[in-house]
């Protein structure tokens, strides 16, 4: 077996909590973060500095940001659209911001009103300026395996726009399939198609929805093409707003059954993790739907009452 080493990045209390319906308080996402670094998550996107209109969920990002405990050795990118966001970011302490665009020209207008050009023109000087300041960056591309909208993307049109965030200045670009539509014979095209483009394996990620059950297959063969970076969110929690008919994320918790059981390395703690998921379980007010979880929670039995 492989004893590669693989990064997890958790996406929970960002990617997953701004798609579910309850307000979480505050105090729950700050324990959140925290149960999960300590978990041993190398990296863990603790929140995003966006219109509180737009997504009330994350409206307390300041103040979740500033109370959560910074662990050595782990990084906590924050999500910004635009230099608004940065601002905040930056008053906050972030040390790492997130930056977002698709691979489809339709779900990006329906997403942020802009079209790819535009939102390259929107958050290239962000890129900037947080380069200036020492700050790590990271982008995402949605709809890198299909699109609500248009249907099929090609994969050389996700290389391309995945290939101008790294132009762009971003360390590590994140591939996502948003609406998880992704199926594995997808895989090496979409891979293979930014490598050729430029693209080092060593900073690209893959972000998988586990919308028709596909994503951990989708992660087997992302292993298989020499990817070493997935993105996560525990208990299987969000999905994309935006993105008719998408799910949650792939489970943080089955996704590290897979690698662990595969061999890989990862220095995290899938009990951890689910303990994590079972703490804000009764602030989300529904049953996360991570299998491995659901296998962990009935072994554990019936808690007394």
């Amino acid at each position: 077996m492989s004893t590669s080493r693989v990064t997890v990045v958790e996406v929970g209390p960002r990617d997953g909590l701004q798609n579910e319906a309850a307000a979480v308080p505050t105090d729950v996402k700050v324990a959140f973060v925290d149960a999960l670094s300590a978990a041993g998550l190398p990296v863990v996107e603790a929140t995003a500095f966006v219109s509180p209109k737009a997504i009330p969920q994350l409206a307390d990002g300041e103040e979740v940001f500033r109370r959560i405990v910074k662990r050595p050795g782990v990084r906590y990118p924050v999500l910004v659209p635009n230099e608004r966001g940065l601002d905040r970011a930056e008053a906050s302490g972030a040390r790492e911001i997130a930056v977002f665009t698709a691979a489809s020209e339709t779900f990006n207008r329906k997403n942020i009103n802009a079209s790819i050009d535009e939102s390259f023109a929107r958050f290239e000087p962000v890129i900037r300026r947080a380069r200036e300041s020492g700050m790590r960056v990271r982008g995402y591309v949605s709809c890198g395996f299909g699109c609500p909208y248009e249907g099929a993307v090609r994969p050389a049109s996700t290389a391309r726009v995945a290939r101008r965030l790294l132009d762009a200045g971003c360390d590590e670009v994140s591939v996502g399939d948003t609406i998880g539509i992704g199926v594995p014979t997808q895989v090496p095209d979409v891979v293979g198609r930014c490598v050729d483009a430029g693209m080092p394996l060593a900073r690209l990620a893959l972000h998988f929805h586990d919308t028709r059950g596909t994503a951990l297959a989708n992660v087997a063969e992302g292993l298989r093409q020499g990817v070493r970076i997935f993105d996560s969110s525990a208990g299987g929690l969000g999905g994309c707003p935006y993105a008719p008919g998408a799910a949650g994320n792939l489970a943080t918790e089955d996704l590290l059954y897979l690698l662990h059981g595969m061999g890989y390395e990862t220095g995290v703690d899938l009990s951890l993790v689910a303990a994590a998921t079972r703490a804000l379980a009764g602030a989300i007010a529904r049953r996360p739907v991570s299998r491995v979880y659901q296998a962990l929670e009935s072994a554990r039995g019936p808690r007394p009452v």
